[in-house]
């Protein structure tokens, strides 16, 4: 059976957490009710459900709002790598070089134009982000295992904020977590 949209009110069984009714039917989620469990909210796109008694309704069309249109973009544009958002470098760095010099003196320094060292950095980040989406969505993590990632990649952020001082604009920055 198709369970792409089933309508509010709909009896559904969970390999893992039994009973429940689906509470809201959004553009990419539903919100479900477990007898065992509370309410937890899935993406359609990976969870598996059992119908048991489908709802009659006249309005089966998902719930859209803006939040919903953001995350089911993302997912899309994330998903054929279409994240294409250009983080300018800072004024006063570019055409500039960015020189390794080693210890020994007599080893060569590396040097690097400070616009590629910065495309790497953004390339990272974007990359995060992407994975950020990919756990957000899953729906074999448990909402722990998710809340435990989110936090690591919080840190990996923390861990990246010394390279802020290259972007133009601070909307761009790395951000920690806080407190």
């Amino acid at each position: 059976m198709d369970t792409d949209n089933l309508p509010v009110g709909t009896r559904i069984e969970h390999e893992k957490y039994g009973e429940g009714i689906i509470s809201e039917n959004n553009a990419m989620t539903y919100k479900i009710i477990f007898v065992r469990g509370g309410e937890i909210e899935f993406s359609k796109l990976n969870v598996e459900l059992n119908v048991l008694e489908r709802a009659e309704t006249d309005d089966d069309q998902p719930k859209l709002n803006i939040r919903e249109v953001e995350r089911m973009l993302t997912h899309v544009l994330a998903k054929y790598n279409g994240i294409e958002y250009k983080a300018e470098l800072g004024k006063k760095w570019q055409g500039g070089t960015m020189i390794l010099q080693p210890a020994d003196k007599e080893l060569k320094p590396k040097d690097m134009p400070i616009e590629t060292f910065f495309h790497k950095i953004v390339m990272m980040r974007d990359r995060l982000r992407v994975l950020e989406q990919n756990i957000n969505s899953s729906g074999s993590l448990t909402d722990e295992e998710k809340v435990n990632l989110q936090q690591y990649i919080s840190r990996i952020y923390g861990s990246m904020t010394s390279f802020n001082i290259l972007f133009e604009d601070k909307e761009d920055y790395f951000v920690g977590m806080k407190g």
